[in-house]
């Protein structure tokens, strides 16, 4: 209902205590005002209490694990909790060397607000963040439905079978949900054949600890069609959305890849679509993995490439929100024409998602370097007594502009002046 305010109040599941630390002064209601200054984030957790309190909860759930692969840390990037993250991985990072980290970075679909100082505190929390979360990570990935971390808003990410409301984090969060439970399958499994720190160490190698995540929510497969018919309608134009706020390139390359397609049936490779040729006089492949890894090497030649296909859908049962196209059936298959009668609630669906080192990256953290590079920070002195000096900040900006530059290809290196401006 219009009462629900927090992400808590459709929490189905409950919490162990110790599995919560609340923070009393930053509560909806607490004396404090917001968290919004990363300084104020980071100073948090220096105080000895907090700290305290965390490696209290930590250690308890530590020493109940029988193999411990590693931490997943999600944090908002453009608050004050993008400090509170960075002091976490680097908790994390020195009790735990050798764990995998694998840190998100979560920004909310952002109007273009007229407030300049609250855009400025967004920019700078983001930028910090990044730079922070990635160097205490095995890997970091910036999550959204935002078109963009800079200065200049673009049109949040669309999809062709949802029709959702990107002012309702209800909404996003539930389609960046369905990705991250997708994106997670490799190391989350008991079938997984690799670790966190395996599936990290196969993206971040050259100094690439930032990756870019791809979905398609719902992955467009029609009822009773082959995989490889459904990949070879997209030929080379993969039918997934970016995910990391950045306008997307023309150009298909990455660096490497983790695929993991979920609710796709095993044997749906041995039936074919009507008017399609005879599954005989295809190249006979031993299993959808087979299919889909053929696909990624001919779609992006040269990169390396995991690929996973789970039979289990991504469940979309209440209080998963119901804004899917009529177009989709209760299993979240396309239909071919638009149902006589209203279509039953839909209550799964395949999902197609990837973490990829990608050039995308050189722009996204490039544009973000220029955008707070033109801007005069004497002006916001406010953001500064919070706790970051202007040394560090601009030492953080070097480390943003050097990671760019880990992303580049020859394309991105001739235009990288421009690109600032053309975002």
């Amino acid at each position: 209902g219009s009462s629900r305010q927090v992400w808590s109040d459709y929490l189905n599941v409950h919490l162990h205590p110790k599995s919560v630390y609340v923070i009393p002064q930053y509560m909806h209601d607490g004396d404090c005002g917001c968290l919004e200054a990363f300084g104020q984030g980071e100073s948090l957790l220096q105080d000895p209490g907090c700290l305290e309190e965390l490696e209290d909860r930590l250690h308890f759930y530590v020493e109940e694990c029988d193999y411990l692969q590693g931490f997943q840390v999600l944090c908002d990037l453009h608050n004050g909790f993008s400090g509170v993250g960075a002091k976490v991985t680097e908790l994390l990072c020195d009790e735990y060397s050798g764990k995998g980290i694998l840190t998100w970075g979560l920004t909310p679909v952002t109007s273009n607000v007229g407030d300049s100082q609250k855009n400025f505190y967004r920019l700078m929390n983001t930028a910090l963040g990044i730079v922070h979360l990635s160097s205490h990570s095995s890997l970091f990935c910036p999550l959204s439905l935002s078109g963009s971390l800079g200065i200049r808003p673009q049109p949040p990410v669309s999809f062709p079978y949802i029709n959702y409301d990107a002012s309702l984090n209800y909404h996003s969060s539930a389609i960046l949900a369905a990705a991250l439970d997708t994106l997670t399958a490799p190391y989350r499994l008991s079938s997984s054949q690799g670790s966190m720190m395996h599936l990290a160490e196969t993206l971040n190698f050259s100094g690439r600890k930032v990756v870019a995540a791809w979905a398609s929510v719902p992955f467009p497969a029609l009822r009773g069609c082959s995989l490889f018919d459904t990949l070879c309608t997209y030929e080379q134009d993969l039918p997934w959305k970016l995910l990391s706020s950045c306008r997307e390139q023309k150009v298909s390359c990455c660096f490497a890849q983790s695929v993991v397609l979920r609710g796709i049936c095993k044997e749906s490779h041995l039936s074919s679509c009507p008017g399609k040729q005879p599954e005989s006089l295809l190249p006979m492949w031993e299993s959808t993995e087979q299919i889909l890894q053929h696909y990624l090497h001919t779609v992006f030649p040269g990169a390396f490439s995991t690929a996973l296909v789970l039979e289990q859908p991504c469940h979309t049962q209440p209080p998963y929100p119901q804004f899917f196209s009529p177009l989709l059936t209760r299993e979240g298959f396309l239909l071919d024409r638009p149902p006589r009668y209203p279509s039953a609630a839909v209550e799964s669906i395949p999902v197609l998602a990837a973490l990829q080192a990608s050039p995308v990256l050189h722009t996204l953290l490039y544009s973000l370097y220029k955008d707070l590079q033109k801007l005069n920070t004497q002006r916001w002195a406010s953001f500064f007594s919070a706790g970051v000096e202007h040394d560090d900040f601009q030492e953080a900006l070097e480390q943003l502009r050097t990671l760019s530059q880990c992303y580049e290809t020859g394309f991105e290196a001739d235009e990288s002046e421009d690109e600032g401006d053309s975002d």
